[in-house]
């Protein structure tokens, strides 16, 4: 049994509610659609932590920063926490993001960060027929931290959530578990005083956690992903 996990964002807190939850539910594999630094306090923590599960991590936007050298051009905000970041990362962390995967193809399955054009940094706030690469009958995107289902007669679009910041309005941990044909969704409650507390301590702006307590983006933004037939 797979447990699908996206944009965790350096949320240890989070990060072990969904292992153990998963866990619990039986699962033996471990996939990561990207991200697993970026936005919260403890990089190195959850670098260390889902490496240690043997997890296959696929490339997102905020590893591709640290792995390339490069930084956001989007948001100065977003810049000065990976500059944080990829101070406190240490050579092996960096090098396990280094083995991130572009893409995870599994017979008619695709897993990815972004979106089929550009697998890294694509947002895919709506999805149609259209929206599948030839071949593919399922597709697995994260990055816009929404846990979502869309069917288009026999072909399925999934968005598991985010583990670390989720943006749907609902604050609790997501993830999904895949069995076979098999998709459900999950939600965990974590600490997520706890997560703020080291956020606080290591002198992160208040704005940048500000979200986590409702499910929304660092600027109180709600998102979704709609369907177009």
């Amino acid at each position: 049994m797979l447990a699908l996990l996206s944009d965790i964002h350096a949320n240890l807190a989070a990060l072990e509610a969904v292992l153990a939850d998963a866990g619990a539910r039986g699962a033996t594999r471990i996939l990561c659609l990207g991200d697993v630094i970026g936005y919260n306090g403890q990089p190195e923590d959850c670098v260390q932590r889902i490496k240690a599960t043997g997890a296959i991590n696929i490339l997102g936007n905020h590893d591709s920063y640290i792995t390339t050298g490069r930084n956001c051009e989007r948001s100065k905000v977003v810049a000065g926490i990976i500059d944080r970041h990829r101070a406190e990362l240490s050579e092996d962390s960096i090098a396990w993001l280094k083995t991130s995967r572009d893409h995870v193809a599994e017979g008619d399955t695709l897993f990815l960060h972004g979106g089929p054009n550009d697998h890294v940094d694509e947002y895919l706030y709506e999805v149609g027929p259209d929206t599948f690469p030839p071949g593919v009958r399922r597709l697995f995107a994260g990055h816009t931290h929404v846990q979502v289902r869309h069917d288009f007669g026999d072909r399925t679009f999934v968005n598991p959530g985010s583990v670390g910041q989720p943006r749907d309005g609902d604050p609790r941990a997501a993830y999904a578990m895949l069995d076979g044909e098999a998709i459900t969704f999950h939600r965990v409650a974590y600490d997520i005083d706890a997560t703020i507390a080291v956020m606080r301590q290591k002198g992160y702006e208040d704005f940048t956690w500000r979200g986590l307590p409702v499910g929304a983006q660092i600027n109180g933004k709600v998102s979704g992903i709609t369907r177009r037939d």
